[in-house]
């Protein structure tokens, strides 16, 4: 599929991408605690979830735009969750900053979820039985500490009502910790 043609109906998401490592680190511990027959995408931090699929062209050029600077500083906050999910707090201003441009373009097509302030995370384990969720949460919360970790540029897909399709790749031009 190529970057301007898009063909489904479904909506597009918007996700914050991570460095090799991080991802590879962040997709091992969705292969442990997410459910399997669920796991249908690589680990990543969601920063729309509903997007007119018509805004592909303008969102690709926007995110073109963002990525052509520096990468925002990132930090693995604290696990958290309730009922049957588990994630990872990111914390990121920069980040933030960056997902206010991109509401600010589309306010006026965002669906209540996405105009929502974002807490920014990465789910580890959705969709599971809540007595296995604490579980999961008590050893997320022994286990990890804070700590930097790399945020490579934007990934955007279609839903196409379970799996993503991705859509579209958009890298920074340098990490947050170049000098």
């Amino acid at each position: 599929m190529t970057a301007d043609a898009i063909t489904s109906n479904g909506p597009l998401i918007v996700t914050a991408q991570l460095s090799r490592s991080d991802q590879a680190w962040a997709d091992g511990l969705r292969r442990v605690h997410y459910p399997t027959d669920r796991n249908l995408v690589p680990a990543h931090i969601t920063l729309f979830h509903h997007l007119p699929p018509s805004l592909h062209a303008e969102l690709r050029t926007l995110l073109k735009a963002l990525v052509n600077g520096t990468a925002p500083e990132a930090a693995l906050g604290q696990p958290f969750g309730s009922g049957g999910h588990v994630a990872l707090a990111v914390d990121s201003a920069g980040l933030l900053e960056m997902r206010a441009i991109i509401a600010d373009r589309f306010d006026r097509l965002l669906v209540p979820q996405d105009r929502a302030l974002k807490r920014l995370h990465i789910t580890v384990q959705n969709k599971v039985a809540p007595a296995v969720a604490k579980e999961t949460l008590g050893l997320m919360r022994t286990q990890l500490r804070p700590r930097p970790f790399d945020i490579a540029g934007f990934a955007v897909w279609v839903y196409e009502g379970g799996p993503w399709s991705a859509l579209s790749q958009h890298r920074f031009r340098s990490p947050a910790n170049a000098s």
